[in-house]
This record gives C-alpha cells, structure tokens and sequence, in this order.
C-alpha cells in the first residue's frame, strides 16, 4: 500500500473467489476442473480437426475455429488462476497482474462479439445466395473479418483497461468475485465511476447489441429464404447448420447482455458470479459440443480421425 494525503492507496487486490472450502464447493469446483478440461480437449479437437480434414476448409470452419481458439484463451485466461487461488488459499492479485487480465478478458470477449456476427453473415450469403458464396466469402474476405474481430475487441479491451487502472484505489482490497471484472473491481475506486458507466453503455451497445442486430437480421433474412426452398432435405440442412449457430449465439449473447446491460442497481456479488461462470466457463465448453454433435461434417471428421487413430495405433 502508499500512502498519499489522508488516503491509503493499494497496490495489489484480493480475490475471493467462487468457493469456500466446504464439501459442496469442493465438490462444484471439481465439477468446474473437468468443464475446464472437456473446453480445452474440445476446442484443441475442433482446431485439430478442422486443420486436418479438407472437407473443412471453407469459411464456416474457419470462422469456427478461431471461435474455438478464442474460448481456449477465454477459459485459460480466468480457470487456472482461480483454481490456483483455491488451492493454494491466497486470492492474491497485483494492480498489474488484474488489469492484464481485463484487457485479455474484454478483448477476447469483444473478438467473440463481432465473429459470431461475421459467422451469421457468412451463413446468410452461402443460405441466400450460394452461387456467389465463394466470391464474397473469399479467402481474403474472411482474414479481414477476423482480423477486424481482433482489433474491434483490443480497442475495446485497452480503453477499459486502461480507463479501470487510471482511477484510484482505497480502502479496501477484496474483490467479490473469482478474476478481475470491472464492475466489481470499480466498486473500490476512491472516485466518481460515474463516467464509466455512460462508457460501459456506449461499449455495451458497440460490442453487445450491434452485432447482436446483424445476427437477428441475418437470420431473418436467412429463414425467410429458407421457407421459400423447394428442397425439403436443403431446409433440412439449412435448420440443422443454424440452428448450431444460433444456440450459441443465444448462449453467449444472452448471458453477456445480462451481466453488462442491467443497471449497477439490480447486481448482486452473487448473481455477477453465476452469470460471469457461465459465459467464461459454460459456453467455452458447450461450444464444440453443439458444433459437433448437431453437424454432421465435423462428426464425420471426427470419426474419421479416430479411425485413422486407431488404425495407427493398431498398426504400430
């Protein structure tokens, strides 16, 4: 700590945590340990996958995998350090370990914003108008969305950081929750955060409700095109690719906006933490699970790779 004037400014924070050390959280926390796990062999295995088949290497796999590289970086960036706070007892954070992890945090969540919009489009123009698909879908078209997704969520990530590392911190050093969320990390600032919530709003509406806008109309557009298909077995095909992007659009989506759109008025520590362990912990890890499970060509490929892994291992 320092001190300055009649006030004594910290240097480094204390997390909480989710858990207590009583048999139900250990318990939820093994559950969480194994969440972390299936995420991690999960999108590892979609990266791997859609690397390694050819039959995947259009533009919605590869949007998909980068989703799945994301959510590795997402998960990785708030599960170990919480699981080593646990285990070791000591939530401890410097001022500069905590704004690392905000700007990772927001500008991975800012990358997801804006690539399940990319993702949504890029399913619109290959359902509505698939004779030009390859062409406005190209290769170069599809890097560039990528790399706006990265750069819109960095700009996003290093504003807020930057913004929340600037103000000044008194008083108290316990943060109330298990990583280093704005909102609950300003509510230490020895200042008026009232600007920062007229920011987190307009962020909320360019990272949240603007790609949420191009999603909804892009599926509008896209069931519009689907109910006019003579095909029975091509709106088959098309439910079945969307229906997977849209339960994770819903996912993610629904519980981000809940967290970073309600009034500072209706949060509780409690209800923050619920909401934050289901789209940094949940979705990472339901994400390849949906994408598998609902598609046939990522299935198809995955049993492939494991044939071809067991007849290696069968020949080895």
């Amino acid at each position: 700590m320092a001190l300055m004037g009649n006030k004594t400014f910290i240097s480094h924070f204390i997390l909480l945590g989710l858990f207590t050390h009583s048999p139900l959280h250990l318990l939820l926390f093994s559950i969480i340990m194994v969440m972390f796990l299936v995420a991690l062999s999960g999108n590892g295995l979609m990266i791997l996958l859609i690397n390694i088949d050819s039959r995947l290497h259009i533009p919605m796999y590869f949007f998909l995998s980068w989703l799945s590289l994301m959510d590795l970086m997402l998960i990785s960036t708030i599960v170990p350090r919480m699981a080593i706070d646990f285990l070791l007892g000591s939530g401890s954070i410097s001022f500069t370990g905590c704004g690392l992890q905000i700007l990772f945090f927001v500008t991975l969540l800012g990358d997801e914003c804006f690539l399940l919009a990319f993702m949504a489009y890029d399913r619109y123009v290959a359902i509505s108008n698939p004779l030009r698909y390859s062409v406005v879908m190209s290769r170069r078209v599809c890097w560039l969305m990528v790399a706006w997704s990265w750069l819109f969520g960095l700009v996003d990530g290093l504003i807020q950081a930057i913004y929340t590392l600037s103000l000044p911190y008194c008083g108290s050093q316990e943060i109330d929750h298990f990583f280093c969320d704005i909102p609950a990390v300003l509510k230490l600032a020895c200042a008026d955060t009232s600007f920062y919530e007229t920011m987190i709003y307009v962020c909320c509406v360019l990272m949240l409700l603007l790609p949420f806008s191009v999603i909804s109309v892009s599926y509008l557009l896209i069931l519009v095109t689907v109910f006019h298909m003579r095909s029975a077995e091509g709106r088959k095909k098309a439910f079945a690719t969307c229906s997977s992007h849209m339960a994770v659009v819903s996912l993610f989506y629904g519980a981000a906006m809940f967290a970073y759109m309600q009034p500072q008025t209706y949060h509780s520590s409690k209800q923050d933490k619920v909401v934050s362990a289901f789209y940094t912990m949940i979705t990472p890890m339901l994400n390849p699970l949906i994408y598998s499970l609902r598609n046939k060509e990522v299935s198809g490929a995955l049993r492939k790779f494991l044939r071809n892994c067991l007849c290696g291992g069968g020949q080895g």
